[in-house]
């Protein structure tokens, strides 16, 4: 997900007709965390879209006024889902903030055998909408003008569809012996023309022996480090080395 250089204190996501308004209307959800936010007179606030967009405004009296031109930053130069068996309540929650954090363009949940959590399909999609909910909360608070796709939760061999989507999928793997680890599986089978890339983390009692076998016919198995992890904290490593990689090759080209 891009980001950049922001000196402006508040942000607020807004729809991409706005930043076409030099006295911004804002929708109900932007004008009421606005007025939470109790800005001072002139203070410098700035408005984004999440595709790429963006405005600075000044608050003035009760009006919102153009203090620049709009913006306007490329898409990511490399695709990268999180493919991520849901864990319950506010980990979850963490495991998605922390994806918008790091730069995930996508963020796939994913029900496996053995996660705890269940949904049944019909409440799939709520699910989604408040995850989308807290994906948008930290594209605001991360300075990020692109919000990535949070897509409705999906069963395990659905989500191996997916990811065959990816030039390259990496896969946090807990086997007998443990594979390379996960920046040199990493180094080793991307190179910078690369477009998609995907990661795959299981569920705190990891993948059945089953699901392992079908996951690794398609993903580069990796080792996460000497310890367990957790499957937040499993997602957050994961995509910190695999952006750490795609930043890398970003400046190389």
């Amino acid at each position: 997900m891009e980001v950049h250089a922001s000196c402006t204190t508040h942000r607020l996501l807004v729809e991409t007709s706005v930043l076409a308004q030099d006295e911004a209307v804002l929708p109900k959800d932007a004008a009421r965390h606005l007025k939470v936010l109790r800005p001072k007179q002139g203070e410098a606030i700035e408005l984004f879209d999440g595709k790429g967009h963006a405005r600075r405004y000044v608050v003035d009296g009760g009006a919102v006024r153009a203090a620049g031109e709009r913006s306007t930053f490329p898409p990511p130069a490399v695709q990268v889902t999180l493919f991520a068996c849901v864990t319950k309540g506010s980990r979850w929650d963490w495991t998605v903030e922390k994806a918008v954090e790091l730069g995930a363009t996508r963020i796939m949940p994913v029900l496996s055998e053995r996660c705890i959590v269940r949904l049944a399909p019909d409440e799939r999609a709520a699910k989604a909408e408040r995850w989308r909910r807290v994906a948008e909360d930290a594209a605001r608070q991360s300075d990020a003008v692109w919000l990535p796709e949070v897509a409705a939760p999906v069963d395990f061999p659905a989500a191996l569809g997916l990811a065959k989507e990816c030039e390259r999928v990496f896969a946090g793997a807990l086997t007998e012996p443990p594979p390379r680890p996960l920046l040199d599986a990493v180094l080793a089978e991307t190179n910078p023309e690369m477009k998609s890339l995907g990661l795959f983390v299981g569920p705190e009692g990891d993948f059945t022996p089953a699901e392992l076998a079908a996951l690794l016919e398609i993903a580069v198995p990796a080792s996460f480090g000497p310890t367990v992890l957790r499957a937040e904290t499993a997602s957050a490593f994961g995509l910190s080395v695999l952006m750490g990689v795609v930043h890398t090759f970003r400046g190389s080209r």
